[in-house]
């Protein structure tokens, strides 16, 4: 006869938290130096770029706080310079782009206009 094999169901609550506690103990203890970075970039990655909802943004936003402490205000006053600058180019370009196209399509339309009359 084929001895069962042991499953989860087998475990009380109380059993199967104690054995989960044990294996991410040693899971943890037998990873080296560059899996645990790895492994800790993998987490905190997600936890702050994929937010959901408003309240997971809000932690987020003060982990960030508390990790850059005094320093959080001058970053995002950098961030957002930085960005409004290209920003600000960016519509710029836009803007020209689409000065531009109304030029030819008004130059085209007097084309249009002068190519009738010397017919």
């Amino acid at each position: 006869m084929k001895k069962k094999s042991i499953s989860h169901t087998d475990l009380s609550k109380k059993q199967l938290q104690h054995l989960k506690e044990i294996y991410i103990q040693k899971k943890v203890e037998c990873m080296g130096h560059k899996e645990l970075k790895e492994f800790a970039l993998e987490i905190i990655s997600h936890q702050i770029n994929n937010t959901i909802g408003k309240e997971e943004e809000i932690e987020a936003w003060m982990e960030m706080s508390k990790f850059y402490g005094d320093q959080f205000e001058n970053l995002i006053l950098e961030i957002q310079q930085k960005f409004a600058n290209k920003e600000n180019f960016q519509n710029f370009e836009e803007d020209s782009k689409e000065h531009r196209l109304e030029l030819l399509e008004k130059n085209n339309i007097e084309q249009s206009k002068q190519d009738m009359w010397d017919d």
